[in-house]
């Protein structure tokens, strides 16, 4: 997956690390001690947006934080996101929210609003204090409860239990949240849940509140799967893996969404999501981009449900979304994949500490805004003990040790999935890890069978980016899908557990006489987003297939030539991943097919 660059163009202020911030503080060592600082991120004239950034500069977690200014009259707040944010004439109160308000020494939070008029904030304080790093007056807010346990799970009904939190004034109630919205505060520990769907999955967490109408922080979240129901759309056919990767930054210049899943047809033919990518950041899991991930807003027109996100619902964005499609095609499960090309130079430092790097990455797929949406993880570490954007130096057990790690934290419930390298040559990348003693702790290897030959090799020569088998002619021996599945089973990966890859794209040069394959190039042909790179999506129409080699179209159109899948190759291909004994077939990804999904189709139909 050598292409995952972020096209985010047009939305830097509200994605990139905020700079020139107008602070009202600057930071103070404390034994408690945190800032409020405050940024305007956009301005329209008539209207702006703001953020404010709460950061624990002190020694010892806060619990809970409210931020309070002053707007000019003319100025007020419109619509806010991640806190509570209320007015009492031209004084402005920003509360978190259960999921945020707990913060560890040196964490920092952010929320944000939409206003009108063109005034400042003024007169900040933080938790009734100073937030310019001062002394934080206590807050004491109730601990989290017990995660709770889930009993007499009917088709429309569920009951749940929880060990108490505690509090140094009382424990006062206790929201009951599913799916990361309240729909209970009950005085007791336990909770009947009923009006539920019928063969559904939801997530359940509880918080406390003190008798000071302090509320702490949600406790784990237990899933539950309602009795009965088929679903609106019957599952696919065959009992072959059919997974393909959506990518976050995907809703910007490409503009494409979890519903197009929907009107290509392509979500009832899938069986597996992978959600790509968080990232990996000083040895943990973390979100990459929060407003792709959970904040954007989708208006009805544009949404699974058909509903438009409101501003005050706990979750939006694509989890959201994903959440929809689910209740959609209860068929689906989703794997929330970390790394990938760009950042996969965060797994050697989490290898040395795979314990904590496992326990990081169970807590970002199961935050209770949505531990509902993901159904396990995938790791895209590119590569292992070698070299890809980075070199690895982690050694050889590294991979094995990281995916040990995993599965000792995750448990057998989860999906644990890695898509790894298919250099298929003697000594290679797939030689540098230890991919067969890892295989017992995976359900399945995403073996990335494409992206072999390109115009990195600027003069050529030209070569099918994802060849099944050799050719003569071929520009280096053991760059096949068969080289690649034949040496994982020699290392006693079982067939069922590797995936073939496929691309839906392709990889051309410009510059070229030849039409077969092995002619010289003078450079990368022009691509839509990248140099030497299209979507199946044009080049069926722009540079229609001329010929096939090693299972792979090829087309010659002018100057340019480009390697490509279309659906008959695929089709053979999956006819070629059926006799190996494969547990089917992983692509990326979705924005690359027809809007009809025509590449979804043919793997879909290859399976059976």
């Amino acid at each position: 997956m050598r292409f995952r660059q972020r096209a985010v163009a047009g939305l830097a202020t509200l994605l990139l690390p905020l700079a020139g911030l107008v602070s009202l503080a600057s930071p103070a060592e404390a034994a408690t001690s945190a800032t409020a600082t405050y940024a305007k991120t956009q301005d329209w004239g008539t209207g702006f947006e703001g953020k404010w950034t709460v950061k624990n500069t002190g020694t010892t977690s806060l619990s809970s934080w409210t931020v309070e200014w002053d707007f000019p009259s003319g100025t007020s707040v419109t619509s806010a996101w991640d806190a509570d944010v209320t007015s009492s004439g031209t004084h402005w109160t920003g509360k978190n929210k259960s999921w945020n308000g707990t913060l560890a020494p040196g964490a920092s939070i952010s929320f944000g609003f939409n206003g009108a008029g063109t005034g400042s904030p003024s007169n900040c304080k933080l938790n009734g204090g100073s937030c310019d790093g001062g002394s934080v007056p206590g807050d004491s807010a109730p601990s989290a409860p017990g995660t709770p346990t889930a009993s007499g799970i009917t088709d429309t009904s569920v009951k749940l239990s929880w060990s108490a939190a505690t509090d140094d004034k009382g424990i006062k109630n206790y929201d009951v949240l599913r799916d990361g919205a309240k729909v209970a505060t009950v005085t007791g520990t336990s909770y009947t849940d009923s009006g539920l769907t019928a063969g559904t999955d939801y997530s359940y967490s509880v918080r406390a509140r003190d008798t000071a109408d302090q509320t702490g922080p949600a406790g784990g979240s237990v899933r539950v799967h309602t009795t009965g129901g088929g679903g609106e759309e019957p599952p696919p056919t065959g009992d072959k893996v059919k997974l393909g990767y959506f990518t976050e930054w995907g809703v910007y210049g490409r503009n494409y969404h979890v519903k197009n899943l929907v009107t290509s047809g392509s979500a009832a033919k899938i069986t597996h999501i992978n959600y790509a990518f968080g990232n990996v950041k000083n040895g943990q899991c973390t979100v990459d981009d929060t407003f792709a991930a959970y904040e954007k807003a989708y208006t009805a027109d544009q949404s699974v449900s058909g509903a438009a996100d409101t501003w005050d619902q706990p979750l939006r964005g694509n989890f959201n979304q994903l959440r929809e499609l689910k209740a959609k095609y209860p068929h689906i499960k989703v794997l929330y994949s970390f790394g990938g090309w760009t950042y996969s130079g965060g797994f050697g430092q989490a290898a040395a500490n795979a314990t904590a790097f496992a326990k990081s990455c169970k807590a970002v797929v199961e935050d209770p805004r949505w531990a509902d949406v993901f159904d396990g993880i995938d790791i895209d570490w590119e590569y292992p003990n070698a070299c890809g954007l980075t070199c690895d130096t982690s050694g050889p057990a590294a991979f094995r040790t990281l995916t040990q790690a995993l599965r000792a934290e995750f448990g057998q419930d989860y999906l644990i999935s890695a898509a790894i390298t298919a250099d298929g040559t003697d000594g290679g990348k797939i030689d540098a890890a230890d991919y067969g003693g890892a295989a017992q702790y995976l359900n399945w290897y995403n073996v990335m069978t494409y992206d072999y030959f390109g115009a990195w090799d600027k003069t050529g020569p030209t070569a099918p980016h994802s060849p099944l088998t050799s050719y003569s002619g071929i520009p280096k021996e053991g760059f096949t899908s068969a080289a690649a599945i034949a040496k994982l089973k020699a290392k006693g990966v079982p067939s069922a557990k590797l995936l073939l890859g496929i691309g839906f794209y392709g990889r051309g040069w410009t510059g070229v006489t030849q039409a077969a394959p092995g002619g010289t190039a003078t450079g990368p042909a022009t691509g839509t987003y990248e140099a030497g790179i299209e979507d199946y999506k044009v080049l069926k129409n722009s540079c229609p297939a001329t010929g096939t080699v090693a299972g792979t179209a090829y087309a010659h159109c002018g100057t340019n030539w480009w390697s490509y899948d279309t659906p008959a190759t695929i089709n053979s291909k999956m006819a070629w991943a059926k006799n190996q004994g494969l547990g089917g077939a992983f692509f990326w990804e979705f924005s690359g097919d027809t809007g009809n999904g025509e590449l979804v189709s043919a793997i879909d139909g290859g399976l059976g």
